[in-house]
């Protein structure tokens, strides 16, 4: 039978995450991945989960394992309350909702807002899962400029001035896949342009908590929360695996982002939840923290330093103070595409940068670099590797 004509038109919008398929190519043992997202397995508190699921089963019982709430177990709720709180964020417990992880805010909000040829405003490079969130339904995109300090507040407010504009998607703190951060003065007037303009921004915060240098900068939810859907997750400081991300949003459009969800699983997984709960009431999160940012902190200046050290003449790399990724901007003219080939050949493997863009024609030159699931020496022996290759290809 041919199921093509079953098909919805939207899913002609639906592709494969470049990512992922390139993960597939780099699945040789042979290769050293600087290509995935994801946290290091070293990074999780794998000494604690004995505990935490034996409080679980003592503290909750059968509850755990019981349908819950759409908008999310209470004890991690009033948890997630508590650390929004020291983010600037005051909110009740009954204003946060949990998610199967933040993806699933992404696709629940394009879901609730998108109808076709709708205008989404994005940084650019931006989140290649929020593109994949969003290219379903169908909108077009409105690419904003940026530099080493992020987003561009002027590209921001000519964008609001020229276009009706959806809402606008923004990761402000070590952005996927730059590793670049809004600076306090643009989360300022970021937050005036969009009360002045009436505009919704969704402000996605992963990456955070991984600060390796610097201080923290408060989210633009607290300069303008009327305006905000701020979105965040424990994949990063917990486990991927338990898939727990959160917001906090608009009255109105939470109310709507539950209702939707309950169209796509009821709930997140209530076990999931109550370990979470338990890991951030026993302050557990207060002790791994310092643990990941003494992992990753190391492995962020050894590939700086090996960078600076082995790339050859015309290739920058965007400042970073944290999270998990550097952005390399080669000499122009020089082709993503080719670089990678070139690299695989010689054992290593990495993300052209073009497909954080939504124009296929930008990005070409740039590459994103994972630090966080290789050890120093690896992380030295790979971009030794890489400079080869980017040598060999410049010739």
């Amino acid at each position: 039978m041919d199921f093509n004509h079953l098909l919805a038109q939207r899913t002609q919008r639906m592709q494969a995450n470049a990512i992922r398929e390139i993960l597939k190519v780099v699945s040789d043992p042979g290769i050293i991945s600087l290509a995935g997202g994801i946290p290091s397995p070293d990074s999780f508190p794998m000494d604690i989960f004995e505990e935490l699921t034996s409080r679980v089963l003592s503290k909750y019982k059968s509850q755990a394992f019981q349908y819950d709430l759409t908008e999310g177990f209470m004890p991690l709720r009033e948890e997630v309350a508590r650390l929004l709180e020291a983010r600037g964020i005051s909110i009740t417990p009954e204003a946060v909702n949990i998610t199967s992880g933040s993806q699933g805010v992404l696709d629940a909000a394009a879901k609730l807002m998108i109808s076709k040829g709708d205008k989404i405003a994005l940084e650019a490079p931006t989140y290649l899962g929020a593109i994949s969130a969003f290219n379903p339904y169908e909108p077009q995109y409105v690419s904003m400029e940026m530099d080493d300090q992020g987003l561009v507040p002027e590209s921001l407010e000519e964008t609001l001035k020229t276009h009706e504009i959806k809402f606008i998607y923004l990761v402000p703190t070590f952005q996927n896949p730059t590793g670049r951060s809004l600076t306090m003065e643009r989360r300022r007037e970021i937050a005036r342009i969009i009360q002045q303009y009436n505009a919704l921004l969704i402000e996605d915060d992963p990456y955070s908590a991984l600060r390796y240098a610097g201080d923290a900068l408060p989210p633009i939810k607290t300069m303008a929360p009327d305006h905000v859907i701020y979105i965040s997750t424990l994949s990063k400081v917990f486990a991927p695996g338990l898939r727990i991300g959160f917001y906090a949003a608009p009255k109105f459009l939470r109310e709507w982002l539950v209702l939707v969800k309950q169209g796509v699983d009821l709930h997140t997984s209530t076990f999931n939840q109550a370990l979470a709960a338990e890991y951030l009431a026993g302050n557990y999160l207060d002790r791994q923290l310092p643990r990941i940012i003494t992992l990753y902190r190391p492995r962020q200046q050894a590939m700086l330093d090996a960078l600076s050290r082995h790339l050859p003449g015309g290739f920058n790399v965007a400042p970073s103070d944290g999270g998990m990724f550097l952005w390399v901007t080669g000499p122009e003219g020089m082709k993503g595409m080719e670089l990678y080939r070139k690299a695989i050949e010689k054992g290593v493997a990495f993300v052209p940068g073009q497909f954080f863009y939504t124009d296929p024609e930008q990005g070409q030159e740039t590459m994103r670099l994972n630090y966080t699931m290789a050890d120093e020496a690896t992380l030295e022996t790979a971009v030794i590797k890489l400079g080869r290759a980017a040598k060999e290809i410049m010739d």
